[in-house]
């Protein structure tokens, strides 16, 4: 069971970031009764399994995997031993060779593959000499891998495509520095945009920029930008990669598309220091570093605003809230994408998906998998995706400062302004029961051209009244309040009744564990004692996990909503959550005013246009998870679809644009 290294290279990028070191493999207790495990021939110690093995590397024994759901597999005797006995680490046989990094090593406790940086040791206590072996069995990894999205990694890499490559100005890859495809794929659709390419390459001269640069090139993200700009865009360094073996073969060499490329390592530098996360060698969120670079190309040119080139993708989006009352509030923001969820039950393929669903009963009753030609996935249009944007939605509990209760709102959402690119996210990963991070399998029917005019949004209309600001000494007086029945049974656990009560009211008197959590952290606060007055309570004061605000932005929130949540939640991520969604006022941003009678597009700074769009730009994700697997470009230029995947640059056989993560459309001028 030989591997190319293409073969190597994609398990390496769907298993990134998966393996930790495991606690168990640093002080693993060995047993010693005498089991030598010989080289082949191996079976099951308690049936007569031969296949899907595996080796407690405690105690010696030999037994079989799980039962798979179809019920393949095995006989779930390994992990049956491992309830008996506590013994934590397995390894399974056929995986080890002599590069034991290969190896698929398995924690029960923490139940998911490890690394274990003294197998070598481990092995030999049960004479095992692992530079002889030869791979048998395919690792948990590479079965992963296989089963669910062999297809998949083949569509969006164009893998098995005589990819013609491609040579030239805006024709550079990036080279991987360490799972930095989300980084590559994303900068290479930010430099084909006109905004980019203007600002960094078109009319920054690079010689000039190293003379006006600060006293540390190195450090300044628009000298890093400009550098970065004329690498990619002027075709000095996009020249095919010639590797040793085929220097005497040029046409060898000419015929992959790899090339030279640049390392970006400086960039990452300066844009990772205000994010710690991307200064590391683990993948990460394309999304989420999309949004990272353009706060800060705008903060860098917050002295020049005409020359940032982040303005090109900023949007103004209002929020339109109905209540029973007859009255409405408009609340305003500006956002950098366009963040969709997928209504899977608007697909347009109901009765392949119907028969497959039969196919798939039918084959599991027969004890047989479904193979990968035979899936069938939904395929959902993306003017459904964008349609459900718009359509009304209900929102429970929203306070209603004109009937003074809490009722139900309908709340719509639209665009005050058009930007000259518009950016779709595709929520494709969603949150089920538990919190447990979902990767929905479907398709998007994605069209060359979108027009949008219909999303814009009216503003306050002739006849419609705005609901009444809250009265802030009544909410106030609301706020220190506090939960008689919290208050009753934090004292009847013994605590002081005065620091019950602020913690119910520092809470927002959520619940009984949200107040003691408070009360435990701020016991020792110098104020405790000090008596509740009028407006004590200031938000500002309320600690908030930068954790927690994380974990809400990755959710799609914005970091302000995401802090009040926090604070009225008493820093309970899911309640936090349940508050956003009954709270949708709350979600004013101070970039724009919330309660506006302002015409659409008064906002000078927004760029605005009409609503037609073109495609131009994919960055597809394949893994099961946004922080694992794999990120590739393909991008529209000079009247043709092209890849770029890390330091591959081709001509696009078949551009997989029913795949996106993120799409990139560019404004039509009418």
């Amino acid at each position: 069971m030989a591997e190319g290294a293409e073969r190597k290279e994609q398990i390496t990028a769907w298993t990134a970031d998966k393996k930790q070191i495991s606690q168990y493999a640093m002080n693993l207790e060995q047993i010693k009764n005498g089991v030598t495990v010989p080289p082949s021939g191996w079976k099951c110690s308690k049936c007569d399994k031969t296949e899907n093995l595996w080796l407690n590397l405690t105690d010696g024994m030999i037994l079989c995997g799980r039962r798979n759901w179809d019920g393949t597999g095995g006989n779930n005797h390994a992990i049956e031993h491992y309830k008996e006995t506590g013994y934590p680490l397995a390894v399974k046989l056929g995986t080890i060779t002599a590069d034991l990094e290969g190896a698929d090593v398995f924690s029960y406790p923490e139940d998911e593959s490890i690394e274990d940086p003294l197998l070598a040791q481990h092995l030999g206590f049960f004479g095992i000499d692992f530079s002889s072996l030869q791979k048998t069995e395919m690792t948990t990894a590479e079965r992963e891998l296989d089963q669910n999205t062999n297809f998949d990694w083949n569509r969006i890499q164009e893998s098995g495509k005589e990819v013609e490559p491609l040579y030239g100005p805006g024709y550079t890859g990036l080279i991987n520095l360490g799972n930095s495809c989300y980084m590559a794929s994303t900068m290479q659709v930010v430099f084909s945009t006109r905004s980019f390419c203007a600002r960094y390459y078109l009319n920054q001269d690079l010689r000039k920029a190293f003379e006006t640069a600060p006293a540390d090139p190195t450090v300044d993200l628009n000298m890093q930008l400009t550098k970065l700009a004329h690498g990619l865009l002027s075709g000095r360094y996009s020249i095919p990669a010639i590797q040793k073996d085929d220097i005497a073969n040029d046409a060898t060499s000419i015929s992959k598309a790899k090339q030279e490329g640049i390392p970006p390592r400086m960039f990452k530098a300066v844009i990772a220091a205000s994010h710690p996360e991307f200064s590391t060698m683990r993948q990460q969120d394309a999304l989420e570093f999309f949004l990272h670079f353009l706060e800060q190309v705008e903060r860098v040119n917050a002295g020049n605003p005409a020359l940032d080139p982040s303005q090109s993708f900023k949007f103004g989006i209002e929020e339109r809230i109905s209540c029973p009352s007859g009255k409405v509030a408009y609340n305003r923001r500006v956002d950098y994408i366009l963040s969709l969820n997928i209504p899977l039950e608007q697909a347009t393929n109901k009765e392949q998906l119907e028969a497959f669903a039969k196919l798939k009963e039918e084959k599991t009753s027969e004890g047989k998998e479904v193979s990968s030609d035979e899936i069938v996935r939904p395929r959902v249009p993306l003017v459904a995706c964008l349609a459900n944007y718009s359509a009304p939605e209900e929102v429970h509990d929203f306070y209603s400062t004109a009937l003074k209760a809490k009722t139900t709102a309908i709340k719509t959402a639209g665009l005050i302004s058009f930007p000259d690119y518009l950016v779709l996210h595709m929520r494709k990963f969603v949150m089920e029961a538990g919190w447990v991070p979902k990767k929905l399998d479907v398709y998007i029917d994605v069209p060359n051209i979108i027009d949008i005019s219909h999303m814009r949004s009216k503003g306050l209309q002739p006849g419609e009244e705005l609901l009444p600001d809250a009265v802030a000494e009544d909410e106030g007086s609301q706020r220190l309040m506090a939960n008689e029945d919290i208050v009753c049974q934090l004292v009847s656990m013994g605590f002081n009744q005065l620091h019950c009560q602020k913690a119910a009211i520092n809470t927002s008197n959520v619940g009984v564990e949200e107040a003691m959590n408070w009360l435990l952290s701020h016991m020792d606060d110098p104020d405790i004692d000090a008596p509740i007055s009028q407006g004590s309570k200031n938000d500002d004061d309320i600690f908030v996990d930068a954790s927690k605000v994380d974990t809400l932005l990755s959710f799609g929130f914005q970091e302000e909503i995401a802090r009040k949540a926090l604070k009225a939640s008493g820093g309970d991520i899911e309640k936090a959550t349940d508050w956003i969604f009954s709270h949708p006022t709350a979600s004013t941003s101070a970039d724009m005013d919330s309660m506006s009678t302002s015409p659409p597009g008064v906002d000078a700074a927004l760029a605005d246009g009409g609503g037609r769009y073109r495609l131009i730009g994919i960055v597809s994700h394949i893994g099961t998870s946004t922080l694992c697997g794999h990120y590739v470009a393909h991008i529209y230029k000079e009247g043709r679809w092209v890849i770029f995947n890390d330091d591959k640059v081709g001509v696009s056989v078949d551009p997989p644009k029913d795949m996106g993560y993120l799409y990139f459309f560019e404004r039509l001028d009418d």
